[in-house]
């Protein structure tokens, strides 16, 4: 009996296994779209809505949600929102996960036309849901060289999403990362190389649409090749269509061939694609007052350009899904557009979907207006309308709006997306010099953790790394300097570091949207790591965030990249400078002047 029970449970344990590996078929992918029935019950369904109804189903507001009374303010004019502006959907930022579903739930029960829920899921749901597991970023995807990892992410990251309600995932990231100075795409990006952002984008997306859950393939046609963050100003692309065939719209291409359900645009001006000239606005909504950057002689973005979302997005490359755009609040739109103004240029570009508007009540007046004159026609209305309708039915909202919430722990963060995180970080770990054969670093030196942050989190940046030290009876001592740490701090760091033996240079330069010093390191923590350098100071430096940035540190003799500061990549570079672990990631950029793309010294373990 034993026997039998044994064999049955490797059966079923096979069986699963081949379930989640086997990939679907590209015709399969495909077909994830609409049926004719959902179609049909759109139709249906549209012939009887008003204007102000069919307005609302274009706007996606963004919230943070949290416990909150429904006497509130907040919750108040959440609930105002659905049942008189009658929004579609809602995009959801970092908060506790059981509080956003509740509040989506809530939303749910007040909403007519059920609600698209959306969220940024670029390293899975773990990217705006403090509770659930994070995956590394896409760069250390890419470094591991198995594009399966890509696909096994978005098949958990769907999963996961779907169990709190997100039936839209905003990922993947398809812009080519091929400038160094680049400081909101960077790690985001699977690399330089169109091929391969193409190659594991097209893997992501057949993973999270398996799950039946909308992949949003962005920010088209390309955000790689910029020195401006769309968050704080318009970035400017002066490159020509040949060009933008070659590299920026490859990866787009083929999520398109893919099925990839939804695209979305970006504020990124294109003078040589539509050169239609911009002015800022005399009273622009700004990010940040004293940092802002304005481009006076600018283009029109993507965003409101029919000639890249009407003539090459949906003509030219045939895409037939929903295009939606990027957040509307960006400063990249609002410095040079009102939001009354802004819904009805995007919508007359081509979107679908218009996502977090600064002032969701001007642009439904905008919309409304526009429709009541004659602007938009009732016939475009009507042709993106019916799209969102049939997605809404094809993703059975219409039959279950409301997420139970007894399924979230049982199918999120559990040991198999624990597992696949560790994996990837694992296989990512990039060593890219060790001209002093540093590596793999005697745990019986005495080690100073010199944390450099572009973060407000204090020593909570580096909590892993030092737990990891700890536990491995390292000796050490730590500190994490960021752009506020105090002069006394500074001396603390600089005696520590000149003390002892070896100075782990952990260089915390994360990708923050919208942050003045994204991808930067503060002065604090440079100054005295040039300073050790100077001396010939034994360091061992980790990336754990912006790989370019050992351009500032030449005289820097080891190097290793981990792409970003998850936990798993923590403990995984840990591992790897201390010969625990095999070292075999591989760059998925060049390091400008200093090394190609494909760098990556290959370690065993030592233990």
């Amino acid at each position: 009996m034993k026997l039998t029970i044994n064999i049955f449970l490797a059966i079923l344990l096979t069986f699963n296994s081949l379930v989640f590996a086997a990939p679907k078929r590209e015709q399969d992918l495909k077909k994830f779209a609409p049926s004719e029935k959902s179609w049909k019950a759109a139709d249906k369904m549209l012939k009887k809505m008003s204007v102000e109804e069919k307005v609302g189903q274009l706007i996606q507001i963004g919230i943070n949600a949290r416990f909150i009374n429904q006497d509130s303010d907040f919750y108040q004019d959440l609930v105002r929102q659905v049942r008189e502006n009658k929004i579609g959907g809602i995009i959801l930022f970092g908060a506790p996960m059981y509080e956003t579903v509740h509040l989506v739930n809530r939303m749910q029960e007040n909403a007519e036309i059920p609600l698209l829920i959306a969220l940024d899921a670029e390293t899975g749901i773990g990217m705006r849901f403090m509770d659930a597991a994070n995956f590394p970023w896409n760069m250390a995807v890419a470094a591991t060289g198995n594009p399966e990892y890509a696909r096994k992410m978005g098949v958990i990251t769907g999963r996961e999403a779907k169990a709190m309600g997100i039936l839209q995932v905003y990922a993947p990231v398809l812009d080519v990362n091929n400038n160094a100075d680049n400081p909101v795409i960077n790690v985001r990006s699977y690399g330089e190389d169109p091929e391969t952002v193409a190659r594991f984008g097209a893997a992501f997306i057949e993973g999270v649409q398996s799950q039946g859950v909308i992949a949003t393939a962005k920010h088209f046609p390309g955000h790689g090749d910029t020195d401006v963050d769309s968050h704080r100003g318009l970035p400017i692309i002066n490159v020509s269509r040949d060009r933008l065939d070659k590299l920026e719209l490859v990866p787009f291409r083929k999520a398109i061939e893919s099925g990839v359900a939804s695209i979305m645009v970006a504020h990124i001006g294109l003078p040589q694609i539509d050169a239609t000239e911009i002015k800022p606005l005399k009273n622009a909504i700004r990010v940040d007052t004293d940092e802002e950057v304005i481009t006076e002689n600018a283009t029109v973005p993507a965003t409101l350009s029919p000639k890249i979302q009407t003539e090459i997005l949906r003509k030219e490359l045939g895409f037939k899904g929903l295009i939606v755009t990027d957040a509307m609040s960006m400063s990249g739109l609002t410095l040079y557009v009102s939001q009354e103004e802004a819904g009805v240029q995007a919508f007359l570009a081509g979107a679908d979907l218009l996502e977090k508007p600064a002032d969701t009540d001007a642009m439904i007046r905008g919309l409304r207006e526009a429709v009541k004159s004659g602007r938009i026609s009732e016939a475009r209305l009507n042709e993106s309308v019916r799209k969102i309708l049939a997605w809404k039915f094809e993703l059975g909202l219409f039959k279950q709006k409301i997420t139970p919430l007894d399924q979230i722990d049982k199918i999120v963060s559990n040991r198999e997306t624990h597992a696949l995180a560790e994996e990837i970080a694992n296989k990512a770990v990039t060593l890219v010099k060790n001209d002093e054969n540093l590596i793999p670093l005697d745990k019986s030196k005495r080690v100073f953790l010199l944390g450099i942050s572009n973060g407000f989190d204090g020593e909570m940046t580096s909590v892993a790394l030092t737990r990891f030290l700890r536990e491995n009876g390292v000796k050490f001592g730590s500190i994490v300097l960021q752009e506020n740490s105090s002069t006394e701090q500074i001396e603390r760091a600089r005696e520590g570091a000149n003390k002892a033996d070896v100075v782990i240079a952990a260089m915390y330069g994360r990708v923050r949207s919208g942050a003045k010093n994204s991808v930067g390191l503060p002065d604090s923590g440079v100054n005295i790591l040039r300073e050790l350098l100077a001396k010939n100071k034994k360091v061992v430096g980790v990336s754990f965030g912006n790989p370019y940035i050992l351009g500032a540190f030449p005289d820097l003799k080891t190097y290793v990249v981990a792409y970003g500061d998850m936990t798993t990549l923590q403990r995984a570079s840990a591992r790897s400078v201390f010969g625990m672990l095999d070292t075999n990631g591989k760059l998925p950029i060049s390091l400008p002047g200093l090394y190609p793309r494909g760098i990556g010294i290959q370690m065993s373990s030592t233990k």
